[in-house]
């Protein structure tokens, strides 16, 4: 059986290392910086870092099955100028890259989410391509090539106020993609391709960690521990939680969406001394964020809520 992969020197470890990035210091170099969001396969990234050695790449995925693939192909090809990570890219726009950072942001047939109900779920909205023209170097350049018609005509309408010159056009296929193939076999041969270049500056700062204030408690009942979720700046739920009563320590898992920010991470309650402290289990690699800090608070506040029910049931002399 073949390698999975052969390398993960490629892979950003962007949850546990410094943000935002320091691209000179990740790439060993000063040079031009390319931003693939959604590169799929890889193989038009890889390709391209392969035809410029003179310029950095950086590829953006969510799935882990896109990550590996690219980590073999940039191995094989041994192109040193490319990195991958695998996230989210509005979250990842906001976090990682300084403003005016970045030389070009690119975009081969994302998914248009055709369906009323999913508009929500788009890319390059409004705000986000505001973020995106934060990002990118005076006269920087943001290329967008989809085969849906109406997504094309919804990003055009997006564009007002960001700071962007436009130019479109209906080109031919030539980027050789998994999804341009797809669309070619169905006999589309042409496609709509969005150039931005950027003509004004939008600052927006990047959004950086926040200072985690952990809580002590007097006292705790495992016995009546019912943790409730709440919806606040952040969704927070709770989903499951574990006691060892040798070690003293209960664990709560936690899920937190901010937007189409989601952390999943446990949550520890362990005696100290006396009292009890909740803070996020060690080797979480959370992002410290508004929304981790409030599932914190709201642990807190659920557990003194059911201690003092638990006080007036003995009180009263109610089980």
């Amino acid at each position: 059986m073949k390698p999975r992969y052969i390398s993960l020197e490629p892979l950003i470890q962007w949850r546990i290392g410094p943000r935002p990035l320091d691209l000179r210091s990740l790439f060993g170099r000063e040079a031009p910086v390319e931003v693939e969001i959604g590169f799929g396969s890889g193989d038009y990234l890889v390709k391209q870092a392969m035809e410029q050695p003179h310029k950095n790449f950086i590829g953006i995925e969510v799935a882990w099955l896109s990550i590996r693939n690219a980590l073999r192909k940039i191995a094989l090809c041994q192109a040193n100028n490319v990195r991958v990570i695998q996230g989210d890219a509005r979250v990842l726009f906001k976090r990682l890259f300084h403003q005016q950072s970045l030389d070009k942001v690119y975009c081969l047939f994302p998914c248009p989410w055709p369906k009323k109900r999913h508009i929500k779920h788009r890319l390059f909205d409004a705000s986000f391509l505001k973020l995106m023209n934060s990002r990118l170097k005076d006269s920087g350049i943001a290329v967008i090539v989809t085969d849906h018609r109406p997504y094309y005509e919804w990003i055009l309408e997006q564009t007002q106020s960001s700071g962007f010159e436009i130019t479109t056009e209906t080109c031919p296929p030539g980027y050789s993609t998994k999804y341009e193939k797809k669309w070619l076999e169905q006999g589309q041969m042409e496609f709509f391709r969005i150039k931005m270049k950027k003509i004004v500056h939008l600052k927006i700062p990047v959004e950086e960690d926040i200072a985690l204030k952990t809580h002590i408690l007097e006292d705790f009942s495992p016995e009546h521990f019912q943790p409730k979720g709440r919806k606040n700046l952040a969704v927070v739920e709770f989903k499951e939680s574990l006691y060892d009563p040798l070690r003293q320590k209960a664990m709560v898992r936690a899920m937190v969406a901010e937007g189409s920010f989601v952390q999943n991470f446990w949550i520890e309650i362990i005696r100290d001394g006396t009292r009890w402290r909740i803070r996020p289990a060690r080797g979480c690699s959370i992002v410290p964020t508004v929304g981790v800090q409030e599932a914190l608070d709201f642990l807190y506040e659920s557990i003194r809520q059911d201690n003092s029910a638990s006080q007036k049931r003995e009180n009263t002399g109610i089980s």
